[in-house]
């Protein structure tokens, strides 16, 4: 994806969490668990990411050049969960509308900037919709761009931040192949000769699948899938 196309598509996935949120308090209530998210609730889940968008709101706001003077927001009841939610929504998309993505912030990667801010921060929200969205039964589909993208950056960023020290010795590759984005990426490329397994599916599917969000039998697995399932679960990022 282009740097211009993060913010849309932030802006329009936080209005699809909140209105999925929403719709699954009504049905369910803030109780209920979090499929993609084992021992959590709904309520949550909502918090994490208005929490999340919270942080970074003031990272980008104050320029930060580290966390150090970051105040956490008390803990909101339930029944406030959701204007709090909407309130970090729009704090973070004004923030992020009115910096240089190129400016210097803290962040805890690499790349110091609001470009990587914005990109995570978008990326964050997909994978946190489709999870409310998985309380109601009804994930639907991320669109090819944004699942590639997030698998990119899983791949790049997130692979190498839970093993700075490169594949471990169980490691095998595995590729994914996006067949609506006409695209294959790999997992731990180089550690073996041939790949273990291949995963075929939408980039959204295999998005969800890296994160863990979704079962290996959702896509189609050319090898074992348990061991499919045993190379994605080498990367933790608890």
């Amino acid at each position: 994806m282009e740097l211009d196309e993060y913010l849309p598509v932030l802006e329009k996935t936080n209005r699809r969490c909140c209105d999925a949120a929403a719709e699954a308090v009504l049905e369910h209530g803030w109780q209920a668990p979090v499929p993609g998210c084992p021992g959590w609730r709904l309520d949550d889940l909502v918090w994490h990411l208005s929490e999340v968008q919270h942080f970074w709101a003031w990272v980008v706001r104050t320029r930060a050049p580290d966390p150090s003077t970051y105040v956490e927001p008390a803990r909101h009841p339930d029944d406030e969960l959701l204007g709090f939610l909407a309130a970090q929504n729009a704090e973070l998309e004004t923030v992020l509308a009115g910096a240089d993505p190129a400016e210097r912030v803290w962040t805890w990667a690499a790349q110091q900037d609001v470009a990587f801010v914005l990109r995570r921060q978008t990326l964050e929200a997909t994978v946190h919709t489709a999870d409310v969205e998985q309380v109601l039964g009804d994930v639907r589909p991320i669109p090819a761009a944004v699942g590639l993208d997030g698998l990119d950056e899983w791949l790049d960023v997130m692979v190498p931040s839970a093993l700075p020290h490169g594949p471990p010795a169980g490691a095998h590759p595995l590729v994914f192949h996006a067949v609506d984005a006409d695209a294959e990426r790999t997992l731990f490329p180089g550690s073996r000769p041939f790949p273990i397994a291949v995963l075929t599916g939408n980039a959204g599917d295999l998005l969800l699948a890296a994160w863990r969000r979704v079962p290996i039998e959702v896509l189609t697995v050319d090898g074992d899938p348990a061991q499919a399932a045993a190379m994605i679960g080498l990367v933790s990022l608890e």
